[in-house]
């Protein structure tokens, strides 16, 4: 902790995580060909997650311009809209299509997130970047660019989350998208390391919103825009900083009035490892079930015990699921659930569905679905418990297992097998099995909402990876608007 003496005027120097996060932004290459690999599919899936947000007119209804005709044409496009913004606001409807399903990629650790909500304030600053280089007669941006800014932005927020608890102390994780979108994206504009260091002094400033919105009894459709939020207040104190606008050295360590002290319970942040390419390269993707990760497992497990119990739904006496401990905390859910928001964070209801139809989809999450008395009526009988080695597995950096099992018993005696699940098929462990799974994901959401030339044009681009690499901005995004 910073022993700056809190009556002195003194300016510190810059607090230790600003100066390893800025000297990350600016001189360190990515030469992993693993990461860029992933980033590759990254962007694809991430695509995948927005172009599904629009079929919901919950999500759609918030996306446009901040106030109606405050459009920027030649600024940033919004993917599957015919929306051009300034950045800021291209970057909160990207960020919240990309969120609203919960179906974008996690990272779990002592903090858990989804650091491709970062993909809103970079690909709206690099369309807009783009856009604005090719109006002056200069080179517009490529997309490793892009790719260079995600496997940073997702190492970012990672590398914070291994060791350090944002959750505990009530706060919520996009945070961590607001501070990683900032850092990227301020480096994207053309700034050096002291304006990165500036800007990011300014996300940790900001706090952070609550999870108030996360957890009964007031889970709500904010957790599904709240990234969309982080990432475009990143842009924003980006483009501040680029005025030249102050920094401000102790915004962790100041003693009293620094986060720490504030926000943090008086503690430092931990860190294991420095920043290098370890989270895009270990990411987990929600490729089969628009589900909170930790139920991922178990929604594959009740996936693989629906044909048995489909027709005996009657005689179920009880429903045993064991899962890790963050689990129990986050998503053991019992009584009446007001939303899809609610629903979608409820393992009980994310085992009952598939347990019943054989399916979980995000339309399973709507009021239509949830009506269903059968489903309410399994939840009763479900009984959640912490596995400790699924706990452990959990927290092992070597591992990084997401495990649940289940197990169904009836009235009559039987039962089914124990179903366990290590880790889901978003798993690096799984990555052969999973790629295949995660393109049909991008084609069935994407192809469909664009033109045939367009979508034919798009799915040549995305099946090569040096094509999509060296192709402009601009170009890509253009592919992707109606």
């Amino acid at each position: 902790m910073s022993q700056h003496d809190i009556r002195s005027a003194e300016r510190p120097a810059p607090d230790q995580v600003l100066i390893d996060i800025a000297n990350y932004v600016c001189d360190v290459d990515i030469d992993s060909d693993v990461a860029f690999e992933t980033a590759h599919y990254c962007l694809m899936d991430t695509l995948a997650c927005g172009f599904q947000a629009l079929d919901y007119p919950a999500c759609t209804k918030l996306l446009g311009p901040v106030v109606p005709g405050a459009t920027f044409p030649g600024g940033a496009r919004v993917p599957g809209t015919s929306y051009e913004l300034e950045p800021v606001m291209g970057a909160f409807n990207i960020g919240a299509m990309i969120r609203w399903l919960d179906f974008n990629d996690t990272w779990l650790a002592a903090e858990w997130g989804h650091p491709s909500d970062n993909l809103g304030g970079i690909l709206a600053t690099a369309d807009y970047l783009s856009r604005m280089a090719r109006a002056q007669g200069k080179n517009p941006l490529v997309m490793k660019a892009v790719l260079i800014a995600m496997i940073k932005a997702h190492e970012i927020q990672g590398v914070l989350a291994l060791e350090n608890s944002y959750n505990r102390v009530g706060l919520d994780h996009v945070l961590l998208v607001r501070v990683a979108t900032t850092a990227v994206v301020t480096r994207m504009l053309g700034g050096d390391r002291e304006k990165v260091i500036n800007a990011v002094s300014h996300a940790w400033l900001d706090g952070c919103s609550l999870r108030t919105y996360r957890h009964a009894p007031n889970t709500g459709s904010r957790k599904s825009w709240a990234a969309g939020d982080a990432t475009s207040r990143g842009v924003r104190l980006a483009l501040i900083a680029m005025t030249g606008e102050m920094g401000y050295p102790s915004a962790l360590t100041a003693k009293t009035w620094g986060y720490y002290d504030v926000l943090f319970k008086g503690n430092e942040f931990s860190f294991s490892q420095g920043y290098g390419s370890y989270v895009m390269e270990n990411i987990l993707f929600k490729i089969s079930y628009p589900a909170e990760f930790h139920a991922q497992t178990a929604v594959e497990a009740a996936m693989t015990l629906h044909s048995e119990v489909r027709d005996r739904l009657g005689d179920i006496k009880k429903i045993v699921i064991e899962t890790q401990e963050p689990g129990v905390r986050i998503i053991d859910k019992t009584g009446p659930l007001n939303n899809p928001a609610d629903r979608d964070h409820c393992i009980q209801y994310m085992v009952a569905v598939p347990l019943i139809f054989g399916r979980l989809t995000a339309a399973d999450y709507e009021d239509s679905v949830a009506s269903d008395p059968r489903i309410d009526a399994l939840r009763a009988k479900m009984e959640v418990s912490e596995n400790k080695g699924y706990t452990k597995d959990y927290f092992d950096p070597d591992k990084r297992y997401i495990g649940n099992a289940i197990q169904v018993f009836f009235s009559d005696g039987s039962s089914t097998g124990n179903i366990a699940v290590d880790y889901p098929i978003g798993h690096r462990q799984r990555r052969g099995e999973g790629i295949p799974v995660l393109k049909q994901k991008f084609k069935d959401s994407v192809s469909a909402k664009l033109k045939a030339g367009q979508w034919k044009t798009l799915d040549t681009v995305c099946a090569d990876r040096e094509l999509l690499a060296h192709m402009a901005v601009d170009d890509f995004m253009a592919l992707l608007v109606v």
